[in-house]
């Protein structure tokens, strides 16, 4: 098998979810939104939640996306880790 052939046990498309995290700001969600797509501009606010950590200082969000390749997923997760806003891609 060649070493340049990637292979993966996902099939697509299917719908996906991505978990965000970083601090509480009242853009966070909206830009989080907007980074995602770029890569998939299917995505609405409809596909998009969130919620507060516990003490406030955080917030989390899921964004459930229509993944078409392995690619656009490591896309999608390239440019939100490279986000000032975010801290953790899950």
């Amino acid at each position: 098998m060649s070493e340049n052939l990637k292979t993966s046990v996902m099939e697509f498309p299917q719908d996906f979810p991505i978990k965000v995290m970083g601090e509480q700001h009242p853009e966070f969600t909206a830009t989080v939104l907007q980074v995602v797509q770029k890569h998939a501009p299917t995505t609405t606010e409809t596909n998009i939640s969130s919620r507060p950590s516990s003490k406030g200082n955080y917030v989390s969000a899921t964004v459930m996306i229509r993944a078409e390749s392995q690619e656009q997923l490591d896309n999608i997760y390239r440019s939100l880790s490279g986000h000032p806003m975010v801290k953790v891609v899950l």
